[in-house]
């Protein structure tokens, strides 16, 4: 059964938002929801469930239909009652409400960072492992040699910034379209950890990150989004700590990569529930991209992945075996064992 993935979602998400509403009140800071992609995340994450909806529905009625109108209410009629079950609904309202709270609750105590860690920060000693890995070169001076500082930069940063909408939009998709209902578990529970277990980390190793420590190491790089989205960064951390504005947060913290422990999770959901071979190459594909933008941008030290993937690799398999899967051949398959009244086992 899926009920240890509904309890583990609910779980996550609940012990998020308790520390988050007990950091703030202690720092004596209010709680912000932060925008992002499509606007606020209270308003983006419910749209993109009737959205999907209306994505699911209105393609295949017109197609099934040939633009019949007068078979168009038993088209639809058959699909909710097959498809858009109690089970689908439960988990597309208490999916996306989840992941909304462990969200937003990972990016105001990602802004606390500063407040309860203090001004000490761990990346000198990454930095000095990175340039040791490199056999004393500059990660960010050898990436720019290799790929160069022209259109390669814009084509990075394009990969890079496609994060943002990628987050919602995949986790809507996997809810509202996986035939085996496990897997909207199992992939709205590892996004959830991951979120968690990435806000952890931060709190064990304070880093700013290469861009803004050794910005000096950038400067040549040309005006792209990923260096836009940096200085305002930069500029908000520096309005929260130093200026006191309220009603903002400071999202800059290097340890570990959520970039590239969420990019990983949705490849290796792709690469074990879909059976295209050709969306699998995009979506790791995509994840190797990220990993290089990440530090041709100095976005992160090579640590900073390396948790990352350590990230995703235990949030997949706490969120596999909760909702029920049984990982196969090393590893490097599964299939569920749980199902719903709907769906068998084999489905997918």
């Amino acid at each position: 059964m899926y009920r240890p993935a509904y309890a583990l979602l609910v779980g996550t998400a609940t012990v998020m938002g308790v520390l988050a509403v007990v950091a703030a009140i202690t720092l004596d800071r209010r709680l912000v929801d932060p925008e992002g992609f499509l606007g606020p995340s209270w308003a983006r994450l419910p749209l993109l469930v009737p959205g999907a909806f209306l994505l699911d529905m209105l393609p295949r009625t017109l197609w099934v239909s040939r633009l019949n109108p007068a078979l168009m209410p038993g088209i639809v009629k058959d699909r909710v009652r097959d498809h858009w079950t109690r089970e689908r609904m439960t988990l597309v309202v208490m999916g996306p409400v989840c992941f909304y709270i462990t969200y937003v609750s990972y990016r105001n105590l990602k802004s606390f960072l500063p407040f309860i860690m203090g001004e000490e920060k761990y990346d000198r000693e990454l930095h000095l492992m990175d340039r040791a890995l490199f056999l004393g070169h500059e990660p960010a001076t050898v990436l720019h040699a290799i790929f160069g500082t022209g259109p390669s930069a814009h084509v990075l940063s394009s990969i890079y910034l496609w994060f943002l909408p990628l987050v919602p939009l995949a986790l809507a998709a996997r809810l509202v379209w996986s035939r085996n209902i496990t897997f909207g578990y199992w992939f709205a529970t590892s996004q959830c950890l991951a979120w968690t277990l990435g806000t952890a980390s931060y709190y064990a190793l304070p880093t700013l990150g290469p861009g803004f420590q050794y910005s000096y190491l950038y400067k040549d790089l040309p005006g792209t989004g990923s260096g836009a989205l940096m200085d305002s960064l930069y500029y908000a951390r520096k309005g929260v700590i130093r200026d006191g504005i309220e009603g903002a947060v400071q999202s800059v913290a290097g340890f570990a990569s959520l970039h590239v422990a969420i990019t990983l999770l949705v490849a290796l959901m792709v690469q074990y529930t879909l059976r295209s071979r050709l969306v699998h190459i995009v979506f790791w594909v995509n994840f190797a991209i990220t990993v290089v933008a990440t530090l041709y941008f100095g976005w992160h030290y090579i640590a900073d992945d390396i948790a990352g993937v350590a990230i995703a690799l235990v949030s997949f398999w706490l969120g596999g075996s909760a909702s029920g899967q049984k990982f196969d051949r090393g590893g490097l398959a599964s299939h569920p064992t749980s199902t719903t009244s709907k769906v068998p086992v084999d489905a997918d």
